[in-house]
Order: C-alpha cells, then sequence, then structure tokens
C-alpha cells in the first residue's frame, strides 16, 4: 500500500492560508494576492458531458450533455474576461472538481451513475502541469455510490471527501504519494425518513420539488480544523455531522449526529464564515438560507436564524443552488435557479443576515459560483445557458456589477482557479 500523499505545504501553513480562520487567514489572503500579480490565472471549469464514442458504455445520470470534459482558461486579473485555452476531454460528466492543498493535483468528481459494469460514479485525479496547467490523468476509482454530486479535499491533505447524490452515501478516498487514489477506507450510507415533497417553507405558488424521492448526499466538507466532517442530504432534510480519524480516514457520529431542517426544504450546500464559528447553509426546495452556531469542539450546529434567499414578494417555483461568503466575511451569496439571481445579504456582528439586494446572472440555471484568487470576481456557471458570466465584486456594498463577458462552455457546473510561471 502506498504512503499517503503530503502537500508540499504543511497543515499547519496551509490551515493559515484558509479562508475560514478569521483575521489571520485574511492577512495571509491579503499576502498572497500581493504576491501573485505577474502569475498567470487558469480557471477550470468542470461539465456535465455526453459519453466519448472511444469510451465504453457509460451512463450518465442527468440527459447528455453539451461539455466536452474539463475546459481550460485563461482569466484576465484586470478585467474577469476568459480566453479558452482547451478541454481536457471526458464523458463520464466531471461536475465537481477540487485542488489539492498546493494545487499540483486536480480530483473530478464524475456525475455518473454507472461506469461499465458497477453501479457507482467515479473520482479521477490528475497531475497539473506548473508551467501550462495542463491535466495529466493519474488514476480513477468508484466513488463509494451512484452520481457524485460534490467533493472537497480534508484538510491534512491526505483525503478526497466525496457526497453521491444518486448513491445517497459518503465516501472517504485516500490519496497516495503520487497524488492518485486508493479505494475508499470508509463509505458511509445515508438512512432514514424521507422528507414531503412538498417544502415548508417554498415560496406561494412554488411546485419545487427534486430530491424528496430517496437519500441523496449533497455535499461533504470538513470543518477549518479538520476534526469534523459535516455533509447534508437533501431527502433527508438533515445536516449530519461526524468526527474524522484522520489517520484512519473513517468517520464515527459526533455527540450530535444531525440537525434537521424543516420538512421537505432540502438542504443542499452550506459554507463557514472565515471565523469557524458561523454557519450558513441553503435549502434547495425550501429556497431559504438558514444560520447556525457551530461548535469547534463538539461539532453541534445550533439553529439561529432562518430567511428567504429570493426577493421579497415572488411567487412560483425556484430551486437554489450555491452558497458562498465574502472573502472578507461581510456578506453571504445565495444562488437561486429559476429565478436565475443570486441573493446578497449583510453578515450583521452576530452573523445575522441582512436581505440586500439580488443580481440577475444573465443565464438560466445558475449551478455554482466562485470568487476569483484575488477576490474581485465572482464566476457564476450558468448550466441550461451553456456559459459562465463574470461579475465584479463591490467589496463596500458586497453587490455583484455585470463586466459583460461571457466564456461559453457547455453546460458549465463548477469552477475553480490555479495560478502557473
Amino acid at each position: 500500500m502506498q504512503t499517503p500523499f503530503r502537500p508540499r505545504h504543511s497543515r499547519r501553513s496551509f490551515l493559515k492560508q484558509s479562508s475560514f480562520l478569521g483575521a489571520g487567514s485574511l492577512l495571509a489572503f491579503r499576502q498572497d494576492v500581493a504576491a501573485a500579480g505577474s502569475r498567470k490565472l487558469l480557471a477550470y471549469v468542470g461539465t456535465y458531458t455526453s459519453p466519448l464514442k472511444n469510451m465504453r458504455p457509460t451512463q450518465v445520470d442527468l440527459p447528455p450533455g453539451n461539455g466536452r470534459g474539463i475546459h481550460l482558461f485563461e482569466v484576465n486579473r484586470d478585467t474577469g474576461a476568459m480566453k479558452a485555452l482547451g478541454v481536457h476531454e471526458m464523458g463520464t460528466s466531471p461536475s465537481c472538481l477540487a485542488f489539492s492543498a498546493d494545487k499540483s493535483r486536480l480530483y473530478s468528481g464524475n456525475e455518473t451513475e454507472r461506469v461499465g459494469p458497477d453501479e457507482s460514479g467515479t473520482v479521477s485525479a490528475f497531475a497539473v502541469d506548473a508551467a501550462t496547467g495542463h491535466l495529466t490523468l493519474l488514476n480513477s476509482v468508484p466513488s463509494g455510490g451512484k452520481g457524485p454530486a460534490h467533493l472537497t479535499v480534508h484538510p491534512n491533505g491526505r483525503f478526497v471527501l466525496v457526497a453521491n447524490y444518486f448513491g445517497g452515501s459518503v465516501a472517504v478516498l485516500p490519496i497516495r504519494a503520487d497524488g492518485s487514489l486508493g479505494e475508499a477506507t470508509d463509505v458511509k450510507k445515508d438512512a432514514g425518513t424521507v422528507g414531503p415533497t412538498q417544502a415548508t417553507n417554498a415560496a406561494p405558488g412554488s411546485f419545487a420539488f427534486s430530491g424528496h424521492d430517496q437519500t441523496h448526499a449533497h455535499m461533504i466538507e470538513a470543518d477549518p480544523s479538520g476534526r469534523f466532517v459535516l455533509h447534508v442530504d437533501l431527502g433527508l432534510d438533515q445536516i449530519l455531522i461526524w468526527r474524522f480519524d484522520a489517520e484512519k480516514g473513517t468517520l464515527t457520529p459526533a455527540e450530535t449526529p444531525f440537525v434537521s431542517l424543516p420538512p421537505g426544504d432540502g438542504p443542499r450546500h452550506f459554507a463557514f464564515h472565515p471565523n469557524g464559528r458561523w454557519f450558513y447553509s441553503i435549502q434547495e426546495e425550501g429556497s431559504t438560507v438558514a444560520l447556525f452556531d457551530f461548535d469547534p469542539q463538539t461539532g453541534r450546529l445550533t439553529h439561529r436564524q432562518t430567511l428567504s434567499s429570493l426577493p421579497p414578494g415572488y411567487a412560483g417555483s425556484n430551486f437554489c443552488s450555491e452558497i458562498l461568503v465574502s472573502p472578507d466575511g461581510r456578506f453571504v451569496y445565495a444562488g437561486n435557479r429559476l429565478h436565475d439571481s443570486i441573493g446578497i445579504f449583510a453578515i450583521g456582528n452576530d452573523g445575522r443576515l441582512t436581505y440586500v439586494t439580488e443580481e440577475w446572472t444573465r443565464g438560466d440555471y445558475p449551478r455554482s459560483f466562485t470568487f476569483d484568487p484575488a477576490g474581485k470576481f465572482l464566476y457564476c456557471c450558468n448550466q441550461r445557458a451553456d456559459h459562465v458570466t463574470v461579475f465584479r465584486l463591490q467589496k463596500d456594498s458586497g453587490k455583484l456589477e455585470f463586466t459583460g463577458h461571457y466564456a461559453p462552455v457547455g453546460n458549465p457546473s463548477q469552477i475553480v482557479f490555479r495560478e502557473v510561471g
């Protein structure tokens, strides 16, 4: 058995750079930005694809996609514009992406139900060329369930955490010395009572129904310390909390193993505040954002606030998607599909949210969005519009200003960034 992959940065230096750790991390963030000016910035966009002709039979869990794999772009740091550089072609819908701590490796969750005879999705590992950013496939392994919809790298750099949406499971994959992946060290299958088809907090007249037919693990991520791993199950209306064994790569239920959201609301994604104490969850079918206090000693979540992700007076169906906290910790951004907007909320001194405004995404079905490394721009993946749109962040107000830039990408799902040169 190969030894686990050790990132070039120590765990301590990685944590100092993490945006989760408050004032110290913000200082490190600003220093990194100041030092990066001369380096080329690349963007990698994961997509939904159709099977390639030379692939063995692959059943994609969604209708055939327009993407071709992982699309590579060069980013203009001044304007935010994106220039296409090429594609690493894949027919398995590499819809979710995550870098290793030093960004020498890229991992993709391939959102399929079946590859060959196995009823499972896969996760792929790539080496990233330090000069060009081009990808070289290292290996692909089973994801521990159907349709992996989200993955992250644990803060210690030794494991990939993956949430399998159609499998209703989460898995821990060890990272080997060369950055490739080993077989899962743990797989947990969600179980319980599936919530109702009508969300408790949906807007008037909503017919939003997506995931209350079975268990659906939708996102997984460690807390800032790496001691706990949290994941959401949309079908169960729960956020599950695990203690993480950083040596064995195994999960055991925390002291309070889960919190429940209102029936039918469907938690989808979450984000920690830079102070590590405030935790924001977005509900796909209920179109809400919920604030929890996070206890770093026990992993316990305590609910304090829920409010709509939509502007006052909205009626009809909507499906929420992404949630982000601004790098300076002053604003929360919430994605609305069908309304096709990003809701903007100010964070008060106690972590509570106040609605500010919303910004039209200039596209259809915003699946996710991400800040560039400098925190100057927000990039929105409009899944059904086949493009990525670019917005300038107004740091004082938190508002978004459309730059006029579109980058054509078939069914974009997620965008991540890396510097080269």
